[in-house]
């Protein structure tokens, strides 16, 4: 599933080609998605042009003039990326939202666990009114974390994981955080101290500020074959890496299960 810095890389990518183009329709082969795509989406898009292509946790938003916007997640295999409305599509391509001068954002989803909604007021859309603070908002801090953590036994792996508490922080990041805070990904979140959540903060915006950051150099994809930025695995720590010997120490890096999903750490330097 495309983390945080990958949807980002996705929104920088499609934004100069969308914002300020006028959207012609939209061409919508398969309508069961995780939830379904709405029945009149053609209409409620016909004629808008585009004033914003924003994000939120791993939401895409793009918002139309005159109000109301789309709402996208990518799911499990979900891409984007822009081709000439006449190209034929292929067996997964779903949904096409079709630009003044020639050119549609295409929506390819094999296992259709993605999105496509319409919504009249994004903030209060049930998907994303609940969510946590952006990793880079001035609201997200180690005080934030120290307080929300208060007589929680959950690890704290699952804890950054939750996008009540913070938005975005999937498993690959969550993984490199705890690793650059020197935090045990199984410690029960509320018997960790307020400075090492101050540090683990740090650390959250820090990987995936880096992760976003080399995503750069695959925005050209967006306008090829494939549309997906892909994991930028050059920047990985632990994720993945389980018998690896840490860059810190040289010790063997290990993996344990948590809330089903694998997890990597250091036994050495994360306590």
């Amino acid at each position: 599933m495309p983390e945080l810095p990958e949807v980002e890389t996705t929104r920088r990518g499609i934004a100069p080609h969308l914002i300020g183009r006028r959207l012609l329709g939209a061409v919508v082969r398969e309508r069961r998605l995780r939830w379904p795509v709405p029945r009149d989406l053609d209409a409620r898009v016909r004629g808008r042009r585009v004033a914003a292509v924003r994000r939120r946790g791993k939401y895409l938003l793009i918002d139309l003039e005159g109000g109301g916007a789309l709402l996208l997640h990518l799911g499990m295999s979900g891409s984007l990326r822009l081709v000439p409305c006449d190209r034929p599509p292929g067996k997964h391509d779903h949904v096409d939202l079709r630009l003044e001068g020639g050119r549609c954002l295409r929506l390819t989803d094999p296992r259709r666990f993605g999105t496509l909604l319409w919504t009249p007021d994004p903030d209060r859309h049930p998907l994303l009114r609940e969510l946590g603070p952006e990793p880079f908002s001035a609201e997200f801090n180690g005080d934030h974390l120290w307080h929300r953590s208060r007589g929680r036994r959950v690890a704290v792996k699952n804890f950054i994981m939750d996008s009540h508490v913070v938005a975005g922080v999937g498993n690959i990041y969550a993984n490199e955080a705890l690793f650059r805070a020197g935090i045990h990904p199984a410690r029960a979140a509320g018997r960790i101290s307020r400075q090492r959540y101050a540090r683990l903060a740090q650390a959250i915006r820090e990987v995936l500020a880096e992760a976003i950051e080399a995503g750069g150099t695959t925005l050209r994809d967006f306008t090829g074959s494939d549309g997906r930025p892909g994991y930028f695995s050059r920047t990985l720590a632990v994720y993945d890496r389980e018998g690896e010997p840490c860059s810190r120490c040289g010790h063997p890096i290990r993996s344990i299960r948590l809330g089903q999903r694998s997890t990597f750490y250091c036994p050495r330097c994360q306590h």
